[in-house]
């Protein structure tokens, strides 16, 4: 049934509910009116809640449930204690007992609505059997789990929505992580540790799902369609999967691309200190290369191998494969400044 007939009966019912209500008190034709109109209001402040409650995550709502709970029963067990004596006026006990309530309640409310944070729900069938739908959710591939810079980016807190680690994903780690190769079981084995520590992340909605399409062969596919299925984003560092599923419609979040845009931004006629570690392509340049990996190609730098220099940017160049920076070595920039300081024209003037 589509939401909208949904609401349509709440206000209905609503709506009758308060006119009935309010005419059987009074013979006034206003009554009615109001009561109506009390009740159209009361079904669209229940629509607003229910939009407020959408945005609220399921651990934090069952959290503030417990917690109201539990603030309920300390204020009723506090006002059976010093309020229960029945030569307390009721004048004044009522508000006593709202007030009580209402602190305890919100107390109660707000510590559970924390503490509900706390709460790992990735390890319950119930929840694990179904992927959820939403455009927030990601979809991890094997490639960007092995990576490992998943792990650290999760932990900032950048990352909304739930993360969704298919079980045919876990199968692949886990036949990588058995491999006789050495290599590649090192790197499977790194994959599944990586997935032990983004789970043990207490801000991280950590989701392993039996999702399969067995009519599917390639990992790859199944994700695409798994993407399809809860409308969700693909996490990856593979090209070639993010060249696929972008084909398709499916929208990738590419951990490359976003080292890429995190480097530091670096402009023409900057100085720089750089260690030159080899010879490059060309004659005579020399190859350095920054802290996050950036090379950086200084002309004229060959002779200057295993030395630390000044040198000054000339150039940024952005490729598939990530930034290349040119640059060429600060003493020969001072002297070309130098001797363009000095050269004065033969029919000048002195």
């Amino acid at each position: 049934m589509n939401s909208w007939i949904l609401r349509l009966i709440l206000f209905l019912v609503c709506g009758i509910s308060g006119y009935t209500l309010t005419k059987g008190l009074s013979t006034s034709p206003w009554n009615g009116l109001w009561g109506l109109l009390g009740g159209l209001l009361l079904a669209a402040l229940t629509l607003l809640m229910e939009g407020g409650l959408k945005k609220i995550p399921l651990k934090n709502l069952l959290g503030s449930i417990i917690g109201l709970i539990f603030g309920f029963i300390i204020a009723n067990l506090i006002s059976n204690v010093f309020l229960s004596n029945p030569l307390n006026h009721q004048q004044i006990l009522l508000p006593l007992y709202g007030g009580l309530y209402g602190v305890c309640g919100y107390i109660g409310l707000r510590i559970g609505s924390k503490k509900g944070e706390e709460f790992h729900l990735s390890g319950w069938k119930l929840f694990s059997k179904s992927p959820p739908r939403s455009d927030n959710t990601k979809i991890l591939d094997t490639s960007v789990i092995i990576d490992g810079r998943i792990a650290d980016i999760t932990e900032t807190g950048f990352v909304e929505g739930a993360l969704l680690i298919p079980q045919f994903v876990l199968n692949e780690l886990q036949h990588i992580a058995d491999s006789s190769d050495p290599i590649k079981r090192t790197r499977g084995k790194r994959g599944l540790e990586v997935l032990h520590h983004i789970q043990k992340q207490a801000n991280v909605d950590v989701r392993i799902v039996d999702t399969d399409y067995p009519s599917v062969k390639e990992v790859d596919a199944k994700l695409i369609e798994l993407a399809k299925e809860v409308r969700g984003k693909i996490v990856t560092n593979d090209s070639n999967l993010n060249k696929v599923a972008e084909l398709q419609g499916i929208e990738v979040l590419n951990i490359n691309e976003l080292a890429n845009s995190l480097k530091p931004v670096v402009l023409p006629g900057e100085e720089m200190n750089v260690k030159i570690l080899k010879e490059g392509k060309e004659m005579g340049q020399g190859v350095a290369y920054l802290d996050d990996g950036t090379m950086i190609v200084v002309d004229n730098g060959k002779r200057q191998i295993g030395r630390t220099v000044d040198v000054v940017v000339t150039s940024v160049l952005q490729t598939p494969a990530g930034r290349m920076i040119f640059a060429r070595l600060k003493e020969e920039t001072s002297r070309e400044s130098k001797g363009k300081e000095y050269y004065l024209p033969l029919d000048s003037e002195f």
